[in-house]
């Protein structure tokens, strides 16, 4: 696949990936920072691991807890998960499967290694990624989707150093497997050294780039680099941007249109209001988003 680009997007922000504390989980985050508040619609952005885990060491189990109001969506690099929830659903997502939840109007679920992983041993590695919903679909019925890595649509590069999981979103006729409830892309991108691509930008979508791994060239000028510069978000001024691996890279890509509403947060909910906030509180404790006990 080739994109004839005349104009490239200049960079708006560009970023590092610090890492912070959530609960005993040391963790990058790209998304927020002291600089960028969000990237509507994309308001948090967690990658953790590589972590080893095993029968002494695991820091990934998240018992069960709530969320309304944004799609939270897991991309498991390494390792594998068991997703539980109160809608009833119960798999295991593995290195390449994403899993996609529609919080709406409340939903429980519990998320780290399997018995049987923390048995065996190994490394589990993830990227955590909150999508916000506009106030008419935030109180919609919670949902689940489990996508396998060998089931999302692949596109290439001409030279075939390069290839997109099309998750979400279409790009050249190719349509992810998962409905989002936005207009949102979200591509994860594989590179091979000298790996190249044109990747197009929607006019009117908020876009970024993050680095997972690797070393990679942005429109011949920007470097982005493992530990260092991880993350450019793009002005919406041209038509894409370049990319170059200049070693073997891995990397996220996400666009969105803007919601371009108020938003206000508390822990596992994102809402419009602080009464808002304070209802999901309420509903959460009366047991209106539905029921999970610990396994």
């Amino acid at each position: 696949m080739e994109n004839n680009i005349v104009t490239y997007n200049s960079a708006k922000n560009i970023g590092t990936s610090e890492f912070v504390m959530m609960g005993d989980i040391r963790l990058r985050q790209p998304l927020p920072t002291n600089e960028i508040e969000m990237i509507d619609p994309f308001i948090l952005l967690h990658h953790y691991g590589p972590f080893v885990v095993n029968k002494v060491l695991n820091p990934l189990d998240l018992g069960p807890h709530p969320h309304r109001g944004f799609e939270p969506v897991t991309f498991v690099l390494q390792g594998e998960q068991l997703h539980r929830d109160s809608l009833g659903n119960e798999s295991i997502i593995r290195a390449g499967d994403v899993q996609w939840t529609r919080a709406g109007r409340g939903i429980i679920h519990a998320e780290g290694p399997s018995k049987e992983f923390v048995k065996k041993g190994g490394t589990i590695e993830g990227i955590q990624l909150w999508i916000n919903l506009p106030a008419s679909k935030k109180m919609m019925p919670a949902n689940y989707q489990h996508v396998k890595k060998e089931d999302f649509f692949i596109i290439e590069s001409e030279d075939c150093k390069l290839r997109m999981q099309i998750i979400v979103g279409n790009l050249n006729g190719v349509t992810g497997k998962i409905i989002s409830q936005t207009d949102v892309n979200v591509y994860i991108i594989d590179a091979d050294k000298d790996g190249e691509m044109n990747i197009p930008i929607k006019k009117n979508h908020q876009t970024l780039v993050y680095l997972i791994d690797g070393d990679v060239l942005v429109n011949n000028s920007i470097s982005l680099q493992k530990n260092n510069q991880q993350m450019i978000q793009f002005n919406n001024d041209g038509e894409g941007f370049q990319l170059q691996a200049i070693s073997s890279s891995k990397l996220l890509f996400l666009s969105g249109e803007p919601i371009n509403e108020k938003v206000t947060t508390y822990g596992p909910y994102v809402m419009n209001t602080q009464t808002e906030i304070l209802e999901a509180m309420r509903d959460y404790q009366m047991g209106k988003m539905g029921f999970l006990s610990r396994n």
